[in-house]
């Protein structure tokens, strides 16, 4: 595994865990909290950023960098995960072979091809692009599975064109080029897996992502996270999306894989669920469940008058008590968000640099 993921907006080192600035913001932060945070970059969405405020907005604006304010490095989902969730799960879309098919909140029926995909996010300006694949829900039939591996396949295909042929047209040098992900499709069967990351690597990519749902109801990671590992080159970057628990990107990362994204830490955060360990994590290795929730609401911490952590150099650990957090909560005061979410991100940015010291 590489110990650096150069981009055009910095190197990003690794394992990286990027926080989902989904609409171009992490809720109850700005960008100059998230870089105090210690984080090495951001996740957003194309599909979300296309509905509101525009693709073509942002590119005006000086792309997703200048438009947020933020000046670390950016990757873009292509936003298929999204569509599938919000709209063909719940009967409002299909998929078709060429893209998906939705509608929008105002009822105009769209549709989102792997070309559309991949020509906004490099409008948006993104650092890592994501081709569009099929997801598929868990418990989808062999049939389904199959037809998600072939959209996949068929899609990351024209993805690449799509890129190469934008990056021909601008004149980008390839040094100066965005980096392009595809995402391995294939359930929990080992075939399908393989016959997707087999035709993925066959057209060729700078990394590849983990598709599908890669927690089971257990909480753990299923053993497709350890395939796809295994079946992609082991000098290409790979990132888990989806992957958030702490426990199970400590897992993901001794796998083989470097960057993730999930919105569990700061939708945690705002649910008043911090974390915390017993030994700083800069001294302690990160195995099984290493990490313990305090829930700040509780009763128990209206006088306390402790840090939420001791051993945490954030902005909330260093000049604020559990007493006035638990306050804050209370009384519905979205400073505590804020410093709930800086807590829980900052963690995740701690984890990641115990990891890029880890031993054995």
């Amino acid at each position: 595994m590489k110990d650096v993921l150069a981009t055009q907006h910095g190197d990003i080192s690794l394992p990286a865990f990027l926080p989902d600035a989904t609409r171009g913001g992490v809720r109850t932060l700005d960008s100059a909290d998230l870089e105090a945070c210690g984080l090495e970059a951001l996740m957003v969405n194309v599909f979300h950023l296309s509905e509101s405020p525009g693709s073509e907005v942002i590119s005006s604006a000086g792309g997703i960098h200048r438009f947020m304010g933020s000046s670390l490095p950016i990757a873009c989902d292509s936003g298929g995960f999204q569509i599938y969730s919000l709209a063909v799960s719940e009967r409002k879309g299909s998929v078709t072979n060429r893209g998906f098919v939705y509608k929008t909140g105002k009822g105009k029926k769209r549709t989102l091809t792997p070309e559309k995909s991949v020509e906004r996010q490099l409008k948006l300006g993104a650092d890592i692009v994501f081709c569009l694949d099929h997801c598929t829900h868990s418990d989808a039939d062999a049939k389904d599975q199959q037809e998600s591996v072939e959209h996949t396949v068929a899609w990351a295909a024209r993805c690449r064109q799509t890129f190469d042929d934008v990056m021909d047209r601008m004149g980008t040098a390839e040094e100066s080029r965005p980096l392009l992900y595809a995402v391995v499709q294939g359930g929990e069967s080992v075939d399908l897996r393989t016959r997707c990351a087999d035709a993925l690597m066959a057209i060729g990519f700078d990394g590849y992502g983990y598709g599908g749902w890669p927690v089971s109801g257990a909480g753990k990671l299923v053993d497709a996270v350890g395939l796809v590992a295994e079946l992609t080159p082991p000098d290409a970057p790979k990132h888990g999306l989806g992957i958030g628990s702490p426990e199970n990107v400590a897992a993901a990362f001794q796998m083989g894989y470097c960057t993730f994204d999930c919105t569990l830490p700061t939708r945690d955060a705002r649910q008043g669920r911090l974390y915390v360990t017993e030994s700083p994590l800069e001294t302690s290795i990160p195995t099984g469940r290493f990490y313990d929730y305090l829930y700040i609401e509780d009763e128990r911490y209206v006088r306390d008058a402790s840090p939420v952590d001791p051993s945490c150099p954030c902005a909330c650990c260093t000049r604020y008590t559990r007493s006035y957090l638990n306050h804050l909560f209370k009384v519905g005061e979205s400073t505590g968000l804020r410093l709930a979410t800086i807590h829980n991100l900052t963690f995740y940015a701690r984890l990641m640099r115990r990891l890029r010291g880890r031993v054995g």
